[in-house]
């Protein structure tokens, strides 16, 4: 028998020549825009590099366009170390108000669960991953309007998931992943009701 030649070797693709996601491309817009917000990029140039940046494949290709920028706010944001949120006998909240987000929350509801509100935040992931445990006193999640949510990652347990929130995602606005376990209690996330919306119109209006 003839012996067969070996097998080419895989040559490893450069990270540079990997493919882009819709994902990167949104973020690299982000940056672009902010940059034009800034005076670092006139108008012209403006649509140019955003012409680029939503036709571009590689990483390569969209890193060209932001190289001569100062690194995203988001940059720093994705860096932050987890924040851990323990409801233990008294609860525990995050928000309303501005507070730094993240691109990792962990909430463990205990006995006094777990309210996280990211009405008033500014947030510029394109993700924030919210890994949630309702255990005996559940998890309250608010998000602001145009802000969208996937729950697949999730497991209900005994106290169940409410969605109440609606798919409509506006353009550069996170997506908040949830993982986790729903636990005896459970997990809400919605939009804010009515007494929240009121709040929130008058802080606007004192701002």
């Amino acid at each position: 028998m003839t012996a067969q030649p070996p097998e080419p070797t895989p040559r490893p693709v450069p990270s540079g020549e990997l493919r882009a996601s819709h994902d990167d491309r949104e973020a690299v817009v982000e940056q672009l825009r902010d940059a034009a917000a800034e005076g670092r990029i006139d108008l012209d140039e403006l649509d140019s590099r955003l012409e680029q940046a939503l036709t571009s494949k590689t990483y390569a290709e969209l890193a060209v366009l932001t190289g001569d920028l100062p690194k995203s706010p988001s940059s720093a944001a994705a860096n932050l170390p987890p924040l851990v949120l323990k409801g233990g006998m008294y609860g525990e909240s995050r928000g309303p108000g501005r507070w730094e987000v993240p691109g990792h929350v962990i909430a463990h509801a205990g006995v006094g669960g777990v309210s996280l509100d990211f009405t008033r935040v500014e947030c510029r992931l394109a993700e924030v991953v919210v890994e949630v445990y309702g255990e005996t006193s559940g998890v309250t999640i608010v998000i602001p309007d145009g802000w969208a949510t996937d729950t697949t990652g999730m497991a209900p347990g005994f106290g169940g998931l409410k969605d109440k929130t609606t798919p409509d995602r506006l353009p550069g606005t996170p997506l908040i992943r949830l993982t986790g376990s729903g636990g005896m209690a459970g997990v809400v996330i919605r939009h804010p009701n009515k007494r929240e919306r009121r709040k929130l119109d008058g802080d606007a209006t004192q701002d």
